[in-house]
């Protein structure tokens, strides 16, 4: 016998799963959240660099879909794309409900243009983005009747006559329809590879792997991300990805004869592999604590332009006893984010029916390498369609 039944059940309390609880309670459905941890644990609260939407003059959606389907290498689903740049601007607007106060400057929204971008159309709250929009979407939910069960990892998700019956932590729930939400696995697999992670301890990825022996499809599930930019010292910057912004705002990468090796806005993977390839070259520098690296010129940034939008991590490298913008800082990419994941419709429904996935647990919309700024954004997205497609669908 269960603990409680609701409509929606959602597993995971990122951007992903809050919007998708949100937007599941304001369609009528009775909406419970289970977490891993507490509810403010997750790798969203962590995303620093932005969130895309195309609001610049020169910009429109299809321009940023083309700029998504060429940094994918032509391996996105191109529907999805199309959804999740033509839904942008009206999610960053109802992101702006829930309390989301984006950097503004000239009466309008404060663009960066980020790597793969061929335009300024990166919406930043100061270096603290995704801080931002999972405190304001994690308000709206706990103002509401939504249910929470937090330290309740899900344990076990089987098919009953009218839905799922899901195992919680110490909760048994039933639920008409599921969306899954927990995000990806680079803490886990980062660590049996002895390589740093930008992720928190919870991105483990036993969900999906749940989610596959019930018979959902997976794509592109090899397909894992460096961020380009880790932090290699000081020891407390270990792991911190260094917002791409830093290089928006004019930081270049260097080898260790202060050499350029690489358009410093290229894609993700691009300029990862190339810091990759200048290492192995012998063209890198080492940290004082004699890992791989090589220099980011953050010494270049304005500083008008680091005190808005990199307030965080000036902070952050002061204290470790560093200013990046009176010296060059060593960077060597970490790994970031799973790129593949559980294959959706333009509803983010699984090819299981009445399970349903959004964010980093799901693929598709990125293909093979993600730009940034996408991944807050597909969380909004598809995270509002999931919750509303998986309360209409528990309605019938």
């Amino acid at each position: 016998m269960a603990d409680s039944s609701f409509d929606v059940l959602v597993i995971g309390s990122g951007a992903s799963g809050l919007a998708a609880a949100v937007s599941a309670h304001r369609a009528g459905a009775r909406v419970a959240v289970a977490t891993k941890g507490a509810l403010q644990s997750c790798n969203s609260a962590k995303a620093q660099g932005g969130i895309q939407a195309a609001f610049g003059e020169d910009d429109s959606p299809e321009q940023h879909a083309e700029d998504v389907w060429k940094s994918s290498h032509e391996t996105a689903d191109r529907r999805l794309v199309e959804i999740l740049t033509s839904e942008a601007p009206s999610a960053i607007h109802w992101l702006e409900d829930v309390g989301v106060e984006f950097t503004r400057e000239n009466g309008g929204y404060r663009l960066a243009r980020c790597g793969g971008a061929t335009r300024k159309r990166l919406l930043q709250v100061g270096d603290r983005t995704g801080h931002a929009i999972t405190t304001g979407l994690r308000d709206a939910v706990e103002s509401s009747a939504i249910q929470t069960f937090p330290k309740s990892p899900l344990a076990e998700l089987a098919r009953t006559e009218n839905g799922w019956r899901a195992r919680c932590g110490d909760h048994t729930i039933d639920a008409t329809t599921v969306i899954l939400a927990a995000g990806g696995r680079c803490y886990r697999v980062a660590q049996e590879r002895g390589e740093l992670s930008t992720n928190h301890p919870g991105a483990t990825g036993e969900v999906t792997q749940m989610a596959d022996d019930l018979g959902a499809e997976l794509r592109d599930f090899d397909a894992l991300q460096y961020h380009p930019n880790g932090g290699a010292w000081p020891p407390n910057m270990q792991g911190y990805s260094i917002p791409e912004t830093t290089r928006a705002y004019g930081a270049v990468l260097l080898n260790a004869g202060g050499e350029e090796f690489t358009d410093s806005l290229g894609p993700r993977d691009a300029v990862s592999q190339a810091i990759f390839d200048e290492v192995e070259h012998g063209k890198g520098v080492e940290t004082p604590d004699g890992r791989p690296a090589v220099y980011l010129d953050t010494t270049r940034i304005p500083e008008d332009d680091a005190n808005v939008s990199l307030p965080y991590m000036l902070r952050r490298y002061r204290a470790g006893g560093i200013d990046p913008l009176r010296e060059r800082i060593f960077t060597y990419p970490v790994l970031h984010y799973q790129n593949g994941g559980l294959v959706i419709d333009t509803n983010a429904e699984t090819t299981v029916e009445g399970l349903y996935a959004c964010g980093e647990i799901a693929g598709g919309t990125h293909g093979r390498n993600r730009m940034m700024g996408n991944s807050l954004l597909e969380c909004c997205v598809f995270g509002r369609r999931a919750g509303k497609a998986a309360a209409e669908k528990a309605r019938a």
